[in-house]
């Protein structure tokens, strides 16, 4: 046997390792009250040594403090970002239009930022204790910020003639980017738990209510209610469209759009411009009633206007529909027929499309970045890039979603249950990949969540034999995270189930997994042999249910649609 001769400098480096991972284990289990040093604090980050160069020196704090601190910096960050970017707009003689769309979308973004982290560092700054429920709440802010910032990046970088925006925003970008990231780790070690408590439900007994409704006002011009109000009313009582029919719902004005111009509006933008701005939920729902037809409009629902609720005449009757693409100069964030933004969205039985087709790139039918937005018996319909489930918590129910590359893509916390989803015929030389989630931090709470669905291919597809590969999804972020269970998976998807984004990016850090599926393409024996691929048992799958994954006990009751919050 060879004698093993080992220099002093390998016991020092030994030690070094033992000694930073005692320090990360030793982190782990002190309580965040204990102050701790500003380089074990850093430590528990993904960027450490950034972090130490925002975090106070020489004097050691509680976890919570150095969480609060950062959310701060953070906060005095996004409005420094969102100065920059208006001097750009201010000064856009010298930049493309290619470049303007660009900084408009991250212009908005920004926007949203700053409410985020305004609204998460008062939450923090009000209370040493903040309940599991509400610190789950600040973690899907801080989450959708970090998703935000992550969007103007990626536009900036893809836009050719933006290099002028790109050579003066990079360096802000990148490093409000790390103190984002840095915010949400502190923040998640020192609110969230992994036991989860239960919030209160909203109180029973919800009518839809007409009396404070006597006169809708748009403008300066009253709208009298016509007799096709109480239609609507008798029209969904009938016809039981959520779980206990509308009149567990709590509705505070019934405006109808109509093109034939016997409702109070004939265009959707303009029933949304009368609804009331920052309403809250217990308020109850501003119900726009869109009577069959198909709508050319581009719609978008802004950040004030708070619990909305559309009703159309069924999937294939009420149609939104436009035709923006990147292939035709639009972003891909900039290009959904919807845009919706303004929190406690409902949408029931109303088609939405991108008719821009397989040969323009990225169309977008549907932008989805409201928290506890909801869709209900609605249809997607695009090639590319179709449903942008762009951030904060989701629900979709009993939807049907139709398209090609990354159809289903963002990174949102999101659940999809009882919908049909339809791989279309891209073109030529493209495959299909369903999901392209795109979630970019580990501590992060987002995700996509399948359950209870049926994977099958449109009419195009089975026309053209399957000469198109189809997967489940493909990581177009480091931390993608998507899970299918309990879902029908037809023969259209390859045995292998999921598809590379470029070499190995990802599929250690991704975490893609099924459970209990059936159907002929869900047999898991050839599957990716990836790290970060996983056959989950029940007990895993339960952490991607409604109630878990977006703890939607707490906000779905309200909308009346029907759910399930387990396993089936």
């Amino acid at each position: 046997m060879a004698t093993q001769f080992f220099s002093i400098s390998y016991f020092i480096s030994l030690y070094v390792v033992l000694l930073l991972s005692f320090s990360h284990l030793s982190l782990a289990i002190v309580p965040p009250s204990a102050n701790v040093s500003q380089d074990a604090a850093c430590r528990s980050t993904p960027y450490p040594y950034f972090c130490k160069s925002v975090l106070p020196r020489n004097e050691n704090r509680n976890i919570t403090d150095y969480g609060r601190f950062s959310v701060r910096r953070s906060l005095s960050a996004a409005r420094k970002f969102l100065g920059l970017v208006d001097r750009y707009l201010r000064n856009r003689s010298n930049l493309s239009q290619a470049a303007i769309r660009v900084l408009e979308d991250c212009r908005l973004l920004a926007g949203l930022n700053i409410d985020f982290l305004f609204s998460s560092f008062k939450t923090l700054n009000s209370t040493k204790i903040l309940p599991s429920l509400e610190a789950e709440d600040v973690q899907t802010l801080l989450s959708a910020i970090l998703t935000n910032q992550q969007t103007c990046s990626d536009e900036i970088q893809v836009t050719e003639s933006a290099w002028r925006v790109r050579n003066g925003m990079s360096l802000p970008l990148s490093n409000d980017t790390k103190l984002y990231s840095v915010s949400l780790a502190l923040f998640t070690r020192g609110w969230v738990y992994k036991h989860k408590g239960k919030r209160r439900k909203p109180k029973p007994g919800r009518k839809l209510i007409f009396s404070d409704m006597e006169v809708v006002r748009h403008g300066h011009l009253p709208l009298r209610m016509s007799r096709r109000n109480r239609e609507i009313y008798e029209y969904v009582g009938r016809r039981k469209l959520l779980q206990n029919s509308m009149e567990s719902v709590l509705v505070r004005d019934i405006v109808v759009v109509s093109q034939d111009g016997n409702g109070n509006f004939t265009t959707i933008n303009d029933a949304v411009a009368a609804a009331p701005n920052n309403t809250k939920i217990d308020d109850g729902y501003f119900l726009i009633y869109i009577v069959g037809g198909v709508y050319e409009e581009y719609v978008s629902i802004a950040k004030n206007k708070k619990n909305l609720m559309m009703i159309g005449d069924g999937i294939n009757q009420t149609i939104l529909t436009g035709n923006h693409s990147v292939g035709d100069g639009s972003t891909t964030f900039n290009s959904a027929t919807l845009a919706v933004v303004g929190q406690g969205f409902v949408a029931v039985d109303i088609t939405i499309r991108n008719t821009a087709g397989p040969a323009k790139g990225q169309a977008v039918a549907v932008r989805n970045g409201a928290d506890l937005s909801t869709f209900y018996s609605c249809s997607f319909q695009g090639y590319q890039d179709t449903l942008y489930t762009h951030s904060l918590r989701q629900f979709y129910r009993e939807c049907d979603i139709y398209g090609t590359v990354d159809f289903i893509f963002g990174n949102a916390a999101v659940v999809f249950q009882n919908c049909n989803i339809y791989a279309r015929q891209p073109r030529k030389g493209q495959g299909n990949a369903i999901t392209a989630q795109g979630r970019t931090d580990p501590n992060q709470n987002t995700g996509t969540s399948i359950q209870n669905c049926s994977i099958k291919a449109a009419a195009d597809l089975v026309a053209s034999n399957f000469t198109t590969k189809t997967y489940l999804g493909r990581p177009w972020k480091e931390y993608s995270r998507t899970v299918y269970m309990q879902s029908f998976i037809d023969s259209l998807v390859e045995p292998s189930g999921w598809s590379i984004w470029t070499g190995d990016f990802a599929l250690s850090t991704l975490y893609y997994a099924e459970y209990n599926n059936w159907g002929p393409g869900s047999n898991t024996s050839n599957r990716v042999t990836w790290p970060g691929y996983h056959v989950i048992n029940a007990t895993d799958a339960a952490n991607f249910t409604v109630s878990n994954f977006i703890l939607g006990d707490a906000w779905i009751p309200a909308t009346g649609v029907p759910y399930y919050g387990g396993l089936l």
